[in-house]
């Protein structure tokens, strides 16, 4: 029997505190991001060494952003001592610099949402499963075995350690029991394959048209019959009928094309062979692109039908943002909730004449998805319009990890509407997607576009650029090279001087500087 010894009224802090004593390392599973961040924390107040090792792991997970938000700080003082909390909201450098560290046994606990617990190899011996219940669409349930067994899976690995051990926390006796009969005793889920999701399939039955690999309806059905999924649905008629309806579904939206094989008739052949024949199929010039986009057909479709609604008239980029929020993709979306109702109301009253979606009904079914595509056009829009990471964490409740997530779907899928654009040739709307594109990317209003033409400018030089009225590449032309350095620093503004063809050694600062000023050469 396993003893711990009982210091605090938290089991998971003892727990933790008894794997550090024995000089070994553990992963706290919590069921939330905060719950994660607040267990790491009161571990983390409890501990009062810290080494220069330390130091400097917080300084660079503090400083991975150009401004350090809350969270930054929060993981920042976690790290001082050793621990850390791991999720999907961290920075992809923070996430690294922490799963680092912790192979280096710099770091000593990681307190994580389940996303640590999917190929991710780290020296365990120990991992602590503080909650096995989670929100869901029917409240609060307990996880799936499959993913207790995932989590549990992480202590112990052969890489680093010869046992591990895996620990549940309850809160009673009855608990403990029910615990141990759902998950160590308990029979683990039935796997099912990801091809009976819709979109899955339609994907790979455009995907398979498109590069050749199977050209005629049999061909296809046989292909699908040896899958993972066939196995599992039996019913080989239904199949084929789902197959047929995807393949229907594809063509209708002109992504496919369906002709009779041509064969040669000049032998004799029956009625029952000519009803036989196969039918070939080929893919179009934008079926084969939305293929190689490995875009779900469904939205290819939608932004066709939206752009065909747009193709000669402005539309502002709030409403492109607004379309993007609302396709598969993008899901989760943000959630509305009843805080940000008037926010919402503002913007249909700002925007809702302009959106090509138009606003459902209140008792509509999908009304509550129409909502949550507006707040999370309006998040993005926020971010176009130069909001930081700490102002869209406040008004959001959206990580840093969370908003380069999306940030980077947003701008796939706009990219995916430019080339969907490009082949439809609707020409008026390129312009305002290619801008678009640029301000997701950077996160900045349309007018320091072109000063994001310079390499190593971004957002916030571009702006403070532009707040020195320098706008465009004749004005770094013209400005000297003192002023230059000002704004930049000595390095950067020599760059950007080479950038646009000027020597540095020809360059001349302005002589009317002020008596003792040294010159840029001297600095």
């Amino acid at each position: 029997m396993l003893k711990i010894k009982e210091i605090y009224s938290d089991s998971t802090l003892n727990i933790a505190f008894d794997t550090i004593a024995k000089g070994k390392q553990a992963i706290i599973f919590a069921n939330t991001k905060n719950s994660a961040e607040k267990t790491a924390e009161e571990i983390a107040k409890k501990i009062k060494e810290t080494n220069p090792t330390n130091n400097e792991l917080s300084e660079q997970a503090l400083h991975s952003l150009t401004k350090p938000t809350k969270q930054c700080k929060r993981l920042a003082f976690c790290l001082k001592k050793g621990i850390a909390f791991h999720h999907a909201g961290l920075t992809s450098k923070q996430r690294e610099l922490i799963e680092d560290n912790f192979r280096k046994k710099t770091i000593k606990i990681i307190a994580a949402t389940p996303t640590l617990a999917a190929g991710v190899d780290l020296p365990a011996f120990r991992v602590i499963l503080k909650d096995l219940r989670r929100y869901g669409h029917r409240g609060l349930q307990y996880i799936p075995v499959l993913e207790y067994k995932q989590m549990s899976g992480r202590a112990g690995r052969p890489k680093f350690d010869n046992k591990g051990e895996a620990i549940i926390v309850s809160s009673s006796e009855s608990q403990k029991k029910e615990l141990t009969e759902r998950y160590i005793n308990g029979e683990a889920e039935p796997i099912f394959s990801k091809l009976a999701v819709e979109p899955v399939l339609r994907t790979y039955v455009l995907s398979l048209i498109a590069t050749n690999f199977v050209t005629t309806k049999n061909s296809i059905f046989e292909f699908f019959s040896k899958t993972f999924w066939a196995y599992q649905f039996a019913d080989t008629k239904k199949l084929q009928s789902i197959i047929e309806k995807m393949l229907d579904m594809l063509e209708e939206w002109e992504f496919i094309m369906g002709s009779e094989t041509k064969e040669d008739f000049s032998d004799f052949k029956s009625a029952s062979d000519l009803i036989s024949e196969d039918n070939k199929y080929k893919a179009t010039i934008l079926g084969k692109r939305i293929a190689e986009l490995y875009i779900d057909p469904y939205t290819a479709h939608f932004f066709v039908e939206i752009l065909q609604k747009s193709s000669n008239k402005k539309v502002p980029s709030f409403s492109f943002l607004h379309v993007i929020s609302s396709t598969l993709e993008m899901r989760p979306q943000l959630r509305s909730r009843v805080k940000d109702q008037d926010k919402i109301q503002d913007a249909l009253l700002k925007y809702g004449d302009d959106l090509i979606m138009k606003e459902p009904s209140i008792y509509d079914i999908d009304y509550e998805l129409f909502e949550n595509a507006v707040k999370t056009a309006l998040f993005i829009h926020d971010w176009i319009e130069e909001k930081d990471e700490e102002y869209l964490l406040g008004e959001y409740n959206i990580r840093p990890g969370e908003i380069r997530a999306k940030l980077d779907i947003a701008d796939w899928l706009i990219y995916c509407m430019e080339e969907i654009t490009r082949i439809l040739q609707f020409k008026a709307l390129m312009p305002e997607l290619k801008k678009l594109r640029i301000r997701v990317k950077n996160g900045v209003k349309e007018e320091l576009i072109t000063l994001l033409k310079f390499r190593n400018i971004g957002r916030v030089r571009a702006r403070k650029l532009y707040r020195n009225k320098i706008k465009d590449v004749r004005d770094v032309k013209e400005t000297d090279l003192m002023k230059l350095s000002q704004i930049l620093g000595k390095n950067i503004a020599i760059d950007i001087k080479k950038q646009v063809g000027q020597d540095f050694e020809k360059l001349k600062v302005k002589e009317n500087k002020r008596k003792g000023q040294i010159s840029l050469h001297d600095y």
